[in-house]
């Protein structure tokens, strides 16, 4: 028996599913959750095979669920999303459904569904996929001692590697995000963040200062009081971005 659980905000959609899941009798429905929140929770409790997931919904999208979950079941999308927006993801989900819903495409998904278990492929590409999507670029998710919290992009002071995590600097302290520099340097808007070192990466509208340190070495101050190095390329770049 194949576990999965509706992660849906639409109580209607998540009503389609379960009838057209009738017809396979296979896979057991084991929850239905109206948010991200209660489908962390859920896919903590029943560790499902699958799940149906709508990508917009309140409080936190499905991409960001998907961040923050430990184990990763597959994943059918359902979304009301344009084609071409939801494309990219084909070749990493099991598949994605548009709404409204057909029965014929819903089939064709189930058909995929056994290769794609048999390979339990990873979803790391599929969420580096899906954080390059606009909606995805204001906010970061993170996870701190159990409790999830939502860090506005213009709340970021700086970003430092730190290990196999990037250490987030706000007014309400630090959190870490298991990503790389690389991953947030092409993400976040070019046009307030720059990388003016391999370590860090700054947000402008917190600059108060550049100095020079020593030869060709330069450092920057934060409105936090934070003094940080600035490398030969950073400088450019970050003087550029000054129109100094």
């Amino acid at each position: 028996m194949i576990k999965t659980i509706l992660i849906d905000d639409e109580a209607l959609a998540r009503d389609v599913v379960k009838h057209y899941l009738q017809s396979h009798p296979e896979i057991e429905v084991v929850a239905e959750c109206s948010d991200g929140f209660e489908g962390l929770k859920a896919i903590a409790q029943h560790q499902p095979d699958l799940i149906f997931l709508d990508i917009q919904m309140p409080k936190i999208s499905g991409f960001e669920m998907l961040e923050l979950v430990e184990k990763h079941p597959a994943v059918i999308f359902t979304t009301a999303f344009d084609e071409y927006a939801i494309k990219a993801f084909e070749v990493n989900a099991v598949d994605y459904l548009l709404k409204p819903i057909e029965k014929i495409r819903f089939d064709q998904a189930m058909q995929k569904l056994p290769s794609k278990l048999a390979k339990d492929e990873n979803s790391n590409q599929l969420l580096e996929t899906a954080a390059l999507s606009p909606a995805q670029n204001n906010r970061i998710v993170v996870k701190n001692a159990g409790v999830i919290k939502i860090i506005p992009v213009s709340a970021l002071h700086y970003l430092e590697a730190d290990d196999d995590y990037v250490k987030l600097s706000t007014n309400e302290g630090n959190f870490h995000k298991n990503k790389t520099m690389g991953f947030f340097e092409q993400t976040l808007d070019p046009n307030q963040f720059i990388r003016i070192h391999r370590s860090y990466i700054i947000n402008l509208t917190e600059v108060t200062k550049i100095e020079l340190k020593e030869k060709d070495s330069y450092v920057v101050l934060l409105k936090s009081g934070i003094w940080l190095p600035v490398s030969k390329t950073g400088y450019v770049k970050l003087k550029a971005a000054l129109g100094l």
